[in-house]
């Protein structure tokens, strides 16, 4: 499980969790966050797999044919990225992906009999299975937390602290800690919920950049 505790906006570090996974959070008001950890095959040498973390937030809407778009705010995403056999230390760099969900579908699993909410992508393809893990969710302030000088978009009345020098470079063994991490409300009924689904069996490749 992926919350909570996966970013740290005060010290600005990605938490690694026990386990590889993605989580989606969303509130009735239209913000959303989420949190990959995914491990990534390598080829040449498949005992030495890498591995990406990555975080944002923002707002979203839900379009007339059921489609989500997900907008971050652009200067509070982040990733780090890991290949042990390729260097010793990891990369970390701000993240900024706008996504489009083609649809989405929440219904109760038939098998753990939770709710489970399945998106599916731009391109057709559906995503693991992810489940309801908190109701209201827990996520942090929907507003900038990490604002440049020249970041449009960044309150004024953030407390967090400007940083313009976000890309560098972290020991790859690098661990801050492990962590436990207008709409219709009889049609969007599952808004306010933290959807989280579990991959630690499964290598995934990299997420669109």
């Amino acid at each position: 499980m992926l919350y909570p505790g996966f970013f740290d906006p005060v010290s600005d570090t990605l938490i690694e969790p026990s386990r590889p996974g993605i989580s989606y959070s969303f509130t009735s008001d239209g913000f959303y966050e989420e949190a990959y950890y995914r491990a990534i095959s390598n080829p040449t040498d498949p005992s030495c797999p890498g591995a990406i973390m990555q975080w944002q937030h923002g707002s979203y809407v839900i379009g007339s044919d059921g489609s989500i778009t997900m907008t971050p705010i652009a200067v509070d995403g982040r990733q780090l990225l890991s290949q042990p056999c390729q260097g010793s230390h990891s990369i970390y760099t701000r993240y900024n992906t706008t996504e489009h969900m083609k649809a989405y579908r929440v219904y109760t699993d038939p098998y753990h009999n939770i709710p489970r909410l399945d998106l599916t992508e731009f391109d057709g393809k559906i995503m693991q299975p992810m489940y309801l893990v908190y109701s209201p969710p827990q996520m942090l302030p929907t507003q900038t937390l990490n604002p440049t000088l020249d970041a449009a978009g960044a309150t004024a009345t953030s407390t967090s602290k400007a940083k313009r020098d976000i890309p560098r470079e972290v020991p790859t063994n690098f661990k801050t800690g492990v962590q436990s991490q207008v709409m219709n409300p009889d049609r969007w009924w599952w808004m306010g919920l933290t959807f989280t689904g579990i991959g630690g069996l499964l290598y995934f490749g990299p997420r669109r950049m």
